[in-house]
This record gives structure tokens, sequence and C-alpha cells, in this order.
């Protein structure tokens, strides 16, 4: 009879800046967290398997017909400013989602808008973090 293994927990870091990923996961792998990167929104409600219905105008997680087995994911950490979907907008849509309401998210800005943590942890997300690494301007 053979050992099974726990499944790792698994981070989803979403970021369009390629050093902020690179960080977060490197520094979760040293915690021995499976981590995926993506660089937008999009990408993210692609990899959790999200997909709009336009007809309805009904949001469903979307499992194409050659998947196996689902991707379980236990944390997204996201950026909130991007281009095309901010972090804020990728929260609303999970929140949304009856079968991904419930992966926590933790929302990282450089940006310190008190309206914008409010806005954030009002529509359901863990919590609020300022990225303290932020790029210092040298006058």
């Amino acid at each position: 009879m053979g050992v099974v293994a726990e499944p790792q927990f698994h981070v989803l870091a979403v970021d369009d800046s390629l050093i902020d990923r690179k960080l977060i996961e490197r520094l979760l792998k040293t915690s021995s967290y499976q981590v995926t990167t993506v660089d937008s929104g999009s990408k993210a409600l692609e990899f959790l398997g999200f997909q709009e219905d336009e007809q309805n105008n009904i949001s469903q997680p979307f499992v194409p017909p050659t998947s196996q087995q689902e991707v379980e994911v236990n944390l997204i950490i996201t950026d909130y400013c991007m281009p095309g979907m901010t972090g804020y907008d990728l929260l609303k849509k999970i929140k949304e989602s009856s079968s991904l309401r419930n992966i926590p998210v933790v929302i990282m800005s450089s940006e310190n808008v008190p309206s914008r943590i409010s806005r954030c942890l009002e529509e359901g997300a863990e919590e609020f973090f300022p990225k303290t690494g932020a790029v210092v301007r040298c006058k």
C-alpha cells in the first residue's frame, strides 16, 4: 500500500510586474507552497476555469472537455493596479462566482489609498497589504 502525499497549499499570484511576481513566487516557494503566477486578472480567471456566458451575462466556471483534473487554488494574491482588469475587478468576479467565492483573496498595492482599501475589504478581500518594496526615486 502506497503513502498518499498531502496536496501542497496552492497560491495563485497575479501581478503585471514580472519582478513582483518573481518575488512573491520565491518567497512562497521557500515555505514549500505551490505557486502559479500570471500577469493579468483575465489570465487568472482563465487559469481558474472561469468564463462569462455572454448570452445570459452569467459568470460561471468553465471546465474544458479535455480537462482531467481540477486545479485547486487555496489563496489568490493580486496586485490592485493592473492594466485591463484591476485587482478589485478580479476580486468582484471571484466573489460573484458560486464555485470560486470561498477562495481567499489578498490584494496588494504600492499606493496607500484608504477608500480603495475599504472598498476591497467590503467586497470580500481577506486582507489588503501595501507593497513595502516600492521603487524609491532618487533625486
